[in-house]
């Protein structure tokens, strides 16, 4: 038996049944209960409740004892679930009404050059408070990149229950050998109205492999400096502060 979380099985059920109860009840504010939209709501769960990890049977029966026995815990994974419900119903993703197959990754030939996941955030230059409702654009040689599958999107957008964070991951590219290291050039578009627009540009060595990354690896991964945005005005206050020297007029 491998490492489990029985929270999962838990969550998931609790998860799908305050669904049907609250689709049953046509409660006004539920605007979605597609599978994705459940899903980002198991998500959404499973990272604000403690995990119960089991290698064995033992393991399974002790725990099943525990959480019966947990009245706190389970008060805690109701609200939860409505918070979450709620949430994704106010913020649902682009592709959430797809059917699940048509959100996975579609096959890639090998070798191929496999990315890590991109992550960063939009900050206001103004207090360095994280900004909602910027787009970032990610390219890469000037052109959009395609993303693994449907349930990355590009461009992204910050949002404040992620605060003003964003998240890439690339789709693999076939190429014609192994174990040959390629420089990336990519840049980071982000704009949001109000602000002047920001443009980031770095570079990623990868090594092409015999085989496809189609789970994600949480460590290999590659964390984008702040990107901070001012507003218009700001600039504008600042441009009119400059004072250049007789010379450079």
């Amino acid at each position: 038996m491998n490492i489990h979380n029985m929270m999962e099985e838990i969550v998931a059920q609790h998860v799908n049944i305050t669904y049907d109860l609250l689709k049953g009840a046509n409660t006004a504010w539920l605007s979605c209960d597609c599978e994705n939209c459940r899903l980002d709501t198991i998500s959404y769960v499973l990272n604000r409740v403690p995990p119960k990890y089991v290698v064995s049977g033992r393991g399974v029966n002790h725990n099943s004892n525990v959480l019966k026995d947990d009245i706190q815990l389970r008060a805690d994974i109701d609200a939860i679930t409505n918070e979450g419900i709620r949430l994704i119903s106010e913020t649902k993703r682009p592709f959430h009404a797809l059917p699940r197959k048509d959100c996975e990754a579609s096959e890639v030939e090998i070798p191929a050059f496999n990315f890590p996941t991109f992550s960063g955030s939009v900050l206001d230059g103004s207090n360095f408070e994280p900004i909602s409702g910027a787009s970032v654009l990610l390219k890469c040689d000037g052109k959009p990149v395609e993303m693994v599958d449907k349930t990355w999107v590009n461009p992204a957008a910050t949002y404040g229950s992620t605060r003003g964070q964003y998240s890439f991951w690339i789709k693999s590219i076939s190429t014609e050998k192994a174990e040959v290291i390629k420089k990336f050039n990519f840049s980071i578009e982000v704009s949001k109205e109000g602000y002047e627009p920001v443009i980031h540009h770095f570079e990623v060595p990868i090594q092409s492999e015999m085989h496809v990354h189609n789970e994600l690896n949480s460590v290999y991964s590659v964390k984008i400096k702040d990107i901070v945005l001012f507003k218009n005005d700001i600039v504008d206050t600042m441009t009119r502060d400059v004072v250049l020297p007789d010379e450079e007029l």
